[in-house]
C-alpha cells in the first residue's frame, strides 16, 4: 500500500467555505485512498457540512480552529495575532510534521507570510515563488512567480527557473522542460534591467534547458514549459489569462444560443466543444504551490469550488510521491556548495 499523504485543508478559506471545501475533501478521499485530510475550521460548521456525505471516516478528520483570517486583514498582524485561525493551525501542522501539505483558498497575503514565517524556506532558497499551471495549445505551462515576489532579483528568477523545471519534470512528466523568461521581444538585448541581468545567468545554467525570451502572446501557444518572471508581471499575465478565457467562453456560448440554426449546431458540436473548453478550466489544474518551503503550501483560487479543491488535494499526493521538496533541496544545496 502507498504511503499516506496527510493534508491540512483550510475549511474556512475562500468564498465558498466551508461547503465546497468539505465536498472537495470527500471527493478527493474517494478517488485517492492513500490520503488523509484534516479539515481545519470551526468544528460545528464543518461537521454540519460533513454530515451530508458518506465517506471513509479514517480518511477525514476535523480539527477545530476558532478564528478565521479575512482577506482584507493585514497579513503579518493576522498571522501574529490569530494563533487559533485555520491558516495558522494548518501551517503549524506542516511545520511540526503532522501534515505533509497545507491547502487554502483564503487570504493570499496570510498564506504567503505564513508559508515563510511558520513553515520556513528550504536552506538556500532566497524567495519562494507561487507556481501556477496555465493552459496552452500544447497542454500546460508553469508560470512562476505569479504572486509572491513583486520585487525580485536576478538570482531569485534563476532559482524560480530551477524549481519550476523540477516541478514540471517530476509532477507533469515533462522531460527536459524548456524555460523562457518573459520579455517584450525575442532579442537578448531587449527588456528591463531585471530581464537583461537575468538572461545571461539563465544561459549559463547547466541544470535547466533555457530557450530565451518568451513574449506574452506566445505563452498561450506553449512556446516554453516553464515561464519565468517576477510576480508583478506574472500576476498580470495570470489574471488577464483568466479574464480573457472567461470572456471567450461566455461569448462562444452566447453566439451558439443566438439563433435557431446556431442552437442546432450547438447540439452537434457540444461533446467536442465541452472537451475543448475543459482544457481552459482553471479548476482542472489544482492550486498554485509555494515552491521552496520546508513543507508543501498550496494556494487555490478564492472562488474555488469542490472540483478545484479535490484536484489540489490529489496534486499534493503527487508532490509528495515524487519527492519534489527533496529534489529542490538537493538542487539548491548543490548550488550553495559549488559557490562556496
Amino acid at each position: 500500500m502507498s504511503e499516506i499523504t496527510n493534508i491540512a485543508l483550510d475549511a474556512m478559506g475562500g468564498d465558498n467555505a466551508p461547503a465546497e471545501m468539505v465536498k472537495g475533501a470527500v471527493d478527493a478521499a474517494g478517488k485517492e485512498p492513500a490520503m488523509k485530510v484534516f479539515l481545519i475550521g470551526r468544528e460545528e460548521a464543518v461537521k454540519r457540512e460533513l454530515a451530508k456525505y458518506q465517506y471513509n471516516k479514517a480518511q477525514i478528520e476535523v480539527i477545530h480552529a476558532s478564528e478565521v483570517i479575512e482577506t482584507a486583514e493585514p497579513p503579518v498582524n493576522a498571522i501574529r495575532k490569530k494563533k487559533d485561525s485555520s491558516i495558522v493551525t494548518g501551517m503549524k501542522m506542516v511545520r511540526e510534521g503532522r501534515a505533509d501539505a497545507f491547502v487554502s483558498a483564503g487570504s493570499s497575503g496570510a498564506i504567503l507570510v505564513g508559508g515563510q514565517v511558520l513553515v520556513g524556506r528550504i536552506k538556500g532558497v532566497e524567495r519562494p515563488p507561487l507556481a501556477s499551471l496555465i493552459p496552452t495549445k500544447k497542454g500546460v505551462s508553469l508560470l512562476l512567480d505569479c504572486g509572491a515576489n513583486v520585487d525580485a532579483r536576478a538570482s531569485h528568477l534563476v532559482q524560480f527557473a530551477k524549481m519550476g523545471s523540477i516541478y514540471m519534470e517530476h509532477v507533469l512528466g515533462v522531460k527536459k522542460p524548456s524555460v523562457g523568461i518573459v520579455n517584450i521581444g525575442a532579442e537578448e538585448e531587449k527588456g528591463n534591467a531585471l530581464v537583461k541581468e537575468t538572461f545571461p545567468l539563465l544561459k549559463e545554467e547547466k541544470d535547466i534547458h533555457f530557450t530565451g525570451s518568451v513574449e506574452a502572446r506566445e505563452i498561450p501557444h506553449g512556446q516554453t514549459d516553464v515561464v519565468v518572471c517576477e510576480a508583478f508581471a506574472g500576476n498580470i499575465i495570470l489574471k488577464l489569462y483568466e479574464g480573457v478565457g472567461a470572456v471567450l467562453i461566455s461569448k462562444v456560448k452566447e453566439g451558439l444560443m443566438s439563433t435557431l440554426r446556431s442552437k442546432i449546431g450547438a447540439v452537434l458540436i457540444k461533446p467536442a466543444l465541452k472537451a475543448t473548453l475543459k482544457t481552459f478550466d482553471a479548476s482542472e489544474y489544482g492550486g498554485a504551490p509555494l515552491l521552496g518551503l520546508n513543507g508543501l503550501v498550496v494556494k487555490t483560487h478564492g472562488s474555488a469550488k469542490a472540483k478545484e479543491v479535490s484536484n489540489t488535494l490529489i496534486q499534493c499526493v503527487t508532490f509528495k510521491r515524487q519527492k519534489i521538496n527533496e529534489k529542490i533541496r538537493e538542487c539548491i544545496q548543490a548550488d550553495t556548495v559549488s559557490v562556496e
